[in-house]
């Protein structure tokens, strides 16, 4: 398995000097989906930051297994030139960290216990024990101490929740997130945008399933190779990620395939299930804990309760794979892949069109507006959409009553001028008939550019230009993006 160098993670490499740069007790607990880092960013700190502290990953193994493990690293931190007898252990977690308490009384220490969920999961007593011990005796010592697990379930319950035995002491909660779109360029230097994109597509963010590419070979090459028989985790993983948070996957499963296949409303998916509207939003509910699927709405009803909700899952790989690979899995067993990867082939440009683009184009725009790339403000940035109509990228600023709207297109082939003729004629869905106007910048994204007379239209529709004579809005002027520029940006703005 490739491993890149460590890339991206500015700000939380940031969260973790400045918890380190505190000159009092200090908590954080770290949380997020599996494979997406957090491992690589603790370890990566302290290979930064030598001799401040110990990293130990607690395994699935029983109880005692487990604190012999953590009292044995321990007291080779505390005293490296002393050796440890291989049976030695503390008789219990709470004499191991008065220890530790003691030993940061005069120095600062950094402690990071990763997979924490492990412990949790055998020893549900182990959180109750800590929060006695912080309030006692850690919380007047000089420990940096940082808990980190993938098992959402039993983070929110024993760690993040309102009424979780360390509510209220950690000096910060951190969800890390996957990477950006931005920072595949730093991990795949050799790799076209286009190719970039195809990557983020299948496999988002996460470095763990990066680092299982090879840049040698094309993204389908690679697709290939990380299915077959002896390399199955691509079929794996949906299971693995699911059981986080769901022990009898199935009915959740159809509605993951529902999804991904394009049924986005609740009576669309029990249609496409056979489940009734209540077992399904019952279901529904449970997958929007896990953050794996949201129920959307059209930015102009963000506020409200709006029955044009869609659902969509926002997990690429989980996407990808519930869209493509599911079905398949019996032939995929077997080792018959042509049919899939075929299939593949072939609606990939659609589903990157229908998902990953507009994704990426609606990030630009928020982006953009945060380097004040924009010409009228924006506050939040989704989409908008009728039974007949829909509009890929809002931003607006109601304070302001300014709207930036824009479509895109991810085909062979330049947009001409009609593109932008049609997204000025949507305007309408998002202006309403009161008396002051709006401000309006159009902005369109076509990942391979744009045709003379696209180009020559969007350079007339400027302040001056006839479009401005409407009551409801005026026109602040057309800009075109295509991927190259997209890609330049986001990859600047993502450092």
């Amino acid at each position: 398995m490739f491993r890149a160098a460590f890339v991206g993670r500015s700000r939380e490499l940031e969260v973790l000097d400045h918890l380190w740069g505190s000159n009092k007790a200090t908590l954080l607990i770290l949380y997020g989906r599996r494979r997406v880092g957090k491992t690589r960013l603790l370890t990566h700190w302290l290979q930064q930051n030598p001799d401040r502290g110990l990293y130990w990953v607690a395994e699935p193994s029983s109880a005692l297994s487990q604190l012999r493990s953590f009292s044995q690293a321990l007291m080779s931190f505390i005293d490296p030139e002393v050796e440890i007898p291989v049976d030695f252990t503390f008789a219990s977690w709470e004499l191991a960290f008065r220890q530790l308490a003691l030993y940061a009384q005069n120095r600062r220490v950094a402690l990071f216990i990763d997979e924490v969920t492990y412990v949790i999961d055998v020893n549900p007593e182990f959180v109750g024990v800590l929060q006695k011990v912080w309030d006692r005796w850690l919380s007047n010592s000089n420990l940096m101490l940082a808990l980190a697990g993938s098992q959402m379930g039993l983070m929110r319950q024993h760690l993040l929740d309102y009424d979780a035995p360390l509510y209220g002491r950690a000096a910060t909660q951190m969800q890390l997130p996957p990477l950006p779109y931005g920072t595949t360029r730093e991990y795949f230097p050799n790799y076209s945008a286009e190719e970039r994109v195809k990557l983020y597509a299948m496999w988002g963010g996460v470095p763990a399933y990066w680092e299982r590419v090879d840049a040698n070979l094309s993204i389908l090459e690679n697709l290939r190779r990380n299915i077959l028989p002896a390399h199955s985790w691509m079929i794996d993983e949906s299971r693995i990620l699911l059981q986080d948070f769901i022990t009898d996957l199935h009915n959740y499963v159809g509605i993951l395939r529902a999804i991904a296949e394009g049924q986005q409303s609740m009576s669309d998916i029990s249609a496409r299930t056979g489940l009734s509207s209540s077992k399904a939003s019952f279901y529904l509910s449970v997958l929007r804990d896990t953050g794996f699927v949201v129920r959307d709405v059209p930015i102009s009803q963000r506020h409200a309760d709006s029955r044009r909700g869609r659902y969509s899952v926002t997990d690429p790989y989980l996407r990808f794979f519930y869209r493509f690979m599911s079905a398949y899995q019996s032939k995929l067993a077997l080792g018959q892949m042509d049919e899939m990867l075929r299939f593949i082939q072939a609606e990939l440009p659609a589903f990157i069109g229908d998902n990953t683009w507009p994704e990426l184009c609606r990030e630009w725009v928020l982006r953009a507006s945060d380097q004040e790339q924009l010409p009228l403000p924006v506050e939040a940035v989704g989409s908008e959409w009728t039974k007949n109509q829909m509009i890929d990228v809002v931003g607006i600023s109601e304070v302001e009553r300014s709207l930036v709207l824009g479509d895109c297109f991810w085909q062979d082939e330049p947009v001409g001028p009609e593109a932008i003729e049609n997204l000025m004629q949507k305007t309408s869905l998002m202006v309403s008939k009161s008396a002051a106007p709006w401000s309006v910048y159009y902005i369109l994204f076509s990942a391979n550019g744009w045709t003379p007379a696209a180009h020559q239209l969007a350079a007339e529709l400027t302040n001056d230009s006839p479009a401005n004579k409407r009551k409801r809005w005026k026109t602040v002027g057309v800009r075109l993006v295509d991927l190259a520029e997209l890609d330049k940006d986001l990859v600047r703005w993502s450092t």
